[in-house]
């Protein structure tokens, strides 16, 4: 099967320090950018951290501190990365819960003007848990009929993603269209506003907190009543992406209170 492209789109998987977006940094990233014609770019390039790497993350992907101190930091390749991604779709295993949400952090850091949210992004590994419930290396043995050498590391991870995804539009012909906003559709599992889920949009398109006492109040009506509350936001320890959307939120209600433009 080959993949039904209007854009090119880019496999991804990401080796990091940890599991946490806020804190925790990329230490690898690989990707696999397929054109409609079928044509790849591949890239793997490991990234200094700009700090150690715990020893329980090491013994995930097998990637030492001694294994990037001579490597760039993210912030030395941001720009180059960000051009590979720019019009293109985005897949990965896993990736709209953290891949993803950890890809804009670091972007954000870097202060590299892209926005991942508008991108359609295919989760493969929701699509498998929406039909198979297994793991990775347990997709890769049950549509790809093989075992997945290389667990863990980023380009054997992102090739067997896209091997996955290719065999699963083969299985389910009845299911699955051949079609990336399809895809992107199927395997979204939130109305998420910024890649956290500390807001969310409900039934009626408002964003809302998804947490705390402000639960289920839309964002803009908070921001009105409690004016410190976003203050307490952009001083806590929330994601960088959870800042961003919260303070275009607040610009744009502030315009529409004044009776300014909202666009």
């Amino acid at each position: 099967m080959k993949l039904n492209l209007k854009k090119p789109i880019v496999f991804f998987d990401l080796e990091t320090t940890g599991v946490n977006v806020s804190t925790d940094r990329i230490v690898e990233i690989c990707y696999i950018k397929v054109m409609p014609n079928g044509n790849e770019l591949s890239r793997n390039m490991r990234i200094n951290p700009g700090m150690p790497i715990p020893a329980e993350a090491s013994a995930v992907h097998g990637i030492t501190d001694e294994d990037v101190k001579d490597c760039p930091t993210f912030k030395e390749v941001a720009r180059d990365i960000a051009k590979d991604f720019e019009g293109s779709d985005i897949a990965g295993f896993n990736s709209n819960r953290f891949d993803v949400p950890m890809l804009a952090e670091e972007f954000l850091r870097a202060q590299v003007d892209i926005d991942l949210s508008r991108h359609k992004a295919v989760d493969v590994q929701v699509i498998y848990h929406k039909l198979e419930q297994r793991t990775l290396s347990a997709a890769y043995k049950f549509y790809c009929g093989g075992e997945l050498v290389d667990a863990h590391s980023a380009l054997a991870d992102t090739r067997a993603t896209y091997e996955i995804l290719m065999a699963q539009l083969d299985k389910y012909p009845d299911v699955l269209k051949n079609d990336v906003d399809f895809l992107s559709e199927y395997s979204s599992f939130t109305r998420n506003v910024d890649y956290a889920g500390r807001m969310v949009y409900d039934d009626a398109g408002r964003e809302v907190f998804n947490f705390g006492r402000y639960k289920g109040i839309p964002v803009a009506e908070v921001l009105q009543r409690d004016q410190g509350y976003y203050g307490w936001m952009m001083n806590g320890d929330f994601p960088l992406n959870t800042k961003q959307k919260l303070t275009e939120i607040r610009i744009r209600s502030m315009e529409k209170f004044k009776g300014g433009p909202t666009s």
